[in-house]
């Protein structure tokens, strides 16, 4: 099986993240049916599982530069990608590479045709295969310390398999990023219901990290941490956080926790990041106390100074600005927003917009206000586009200035006219959306463009 091949046997899979179509599912046998059919590659190493509905892929790369600069060889999963299938399986800090994927997959291929036909009431999802996959290429790579992101929700996520553990049980932290609505056809409609699905991931006995949430959040993490015997450390009264500086290109800070002090330079801009980082720092303390690995302050230094994460309030171009970020919601256009005024130090900016169906466009536009200029609203290449006259209706009722595009180039040529040297354009709306600005700008080929398939 070459990479190709493998790509190609995925896109034959159910697969919500590329058609919006839900497979509710009531509960994850398949796929713990599908692991022991593999060997139970997730056991038999440290791993930190992170769910949440902001934050998720950021904190987790931010985790898994940590323990690399202490010297453990790490395996980390994301979703979803920017631009290649690759890149969700990573390997120290880098995508596994294309004959890596294919030969996981050509793993998980046969044994997942073998569990379908046990359970031919039931669907093995796109994201089931490639989640085995990572699982069986950090087996493969013996890599010391795994971070597994959730894809959707927590409860009955394909990751969501640490429960049954092995014979030798093995260090497991829980990360929960902060809460907010989300997936609300799925995951439920009110800050409670969506939490409780996010806290399906707490396991019997194991550490939770959590990061500042709304009380209404934090109340049900409690109550299910002290129902599985966990211990919770809630990042906001256990750390104290002072950010010293910060520009476009990064912030210094100061982080104390109930180990140690550091003072660190975190290479991404956002306010927001540093609650991030004081999350990924605490877990990685976590995990290294529980695995009898010592951390240094001099190791979290050099971690989070190497860490890269690309389209999280990313620079493309600088005359005029031109900035990326995955905000997705009301709650990350927010912080968004407060980054490219207090962090760039821009008043305003083109705002370039591309969303998928079914988003809250009017949340994100009564967020996106204070830096509105005017607005450029357009489809791309994906088969869950939001039509951009839809989403232009949002901006118009709020009394934006509002032009609608049917071509992203087209859109980004006119908002950077429109900018002018000296102004800015900022992208957001949705991560497939931003890769895709990526993608035009800096001239990189994915691998939808490459099969000619729909994102």
């Amino acid at each position: 099986m070459t990479y190709d091949d493998a790509l190609r046997w995925l896109l034959t899979l159910p697969d919500f993240e590329r058609t919006g179509d839900f497979a509710d599912r009531p509960d994850i046998g398949p796929m713990l049916a599908l692991l022991r059919e593999l060997g139970d590659p997730h056991l038999g190493r440290a791993s930190i599982h992170i769910a949440g509905s902001k934050g998720k892929g950021s904190t987790g790369a931010m985790i898994e530069a940590v323990p690399r600069a202490a010297g453990l060889s790490t395996g980390h999963y994301i979703s979803p990608h920017l631009h290649r299938w690759n890149e969700r399986i990573r390997l120290a800090g880098q995508p596994i590479a294309p004959e890596g994927f294919a030969v996981a997959m050509e793993q998980v291929r046969p044994a997942l045709e073998r569990v379908a036909a046990q359970f031919p009431e039931r669907q093995l999802l796109a994201f089931d295969a490639l989640t085995a996959a990572a699982f069986v290429a950090f087996r493969e790579a013996d890599v010391a310390a795994q971070i597994i992101e959730v894809g959707l929700g927590g409860l009955l996520d394909s990751t969501n398999v640490f429960h049954a553990q092995s014979d030798e049980p093995t260090p497991h932290v829980v990360v929960l990023t902060p809460v907010s609505l989300e997936h609300t056809a799925i995951l439920g409609d009110t800050i409670p219901k969506i939490a409780a699905q996010k806290a399906g991931v707490i396991t019997e006995d194991c550490t939770v990290v959590v990061a500042p949430q709304r009380e209404s959040a934090l109340d049900v993490f409690n109550e299910t941490a002290r129902d599985r015997h966990a211990t919770l450390i809630g990042v906001a009264k256990s750390c104290q956080l002072e950010r010293k500086s910060a520009n476009a290109d990064g912030q210094d800070f100061r982080l104390k926790t109930p180990r140690a002090t550091y003072a660190a330079h975190l290479p991404l801009a956002g306010r927001h990041q540093l609650d991030n980082a004081a999350t990924a720092v605490l877990a990685c303390e976590e995990l290294c106390d529980r695995a009898g690995v010592e951390l240094t302050e001099p190791q979290v230094r050099a971690g989070l100074a190497s860490f890269l994460w690309p389209a999280r309030l990313e620079t493309l171009k600088r005359k005029p600005w031109v900035i990326i970020d995955g905000a997705h919601n009301g709650d990350s256009v927010k912080s968004m927003a407060a980054a490219v005024r207090d962090d760039f130090g821009l008043r305003s900016a083109v705002l370039l917009f591309g969303t998928v169906a079914g988003k809250d466009v009017a949340a994100m536009v009564q967020a996106a206000a204070p830096i509105t200029a005017s607005v450029f609203v357009t489809s791309w290449p994906s088969a869950r586009a939001m039509d951009p006259h839809d989403a232009a209706r949002a901006f118009r009722d709020a009394g934006g200035m509002v032009t609608t595009f049917s071509s992203l180039p087209d859109a980004y040529e006119a908002a950077v006219t429109e900018a002018g040297e000296r102004g800015a354009v900022v992208a957001f709306g949705s991560l497939a959306f931003v890769a895709a600005v990526r993608e035009y700008v800096l001239g990189i080929e994915s691998d939808a463009m490459r099969l000619a398939v729909p994102q």
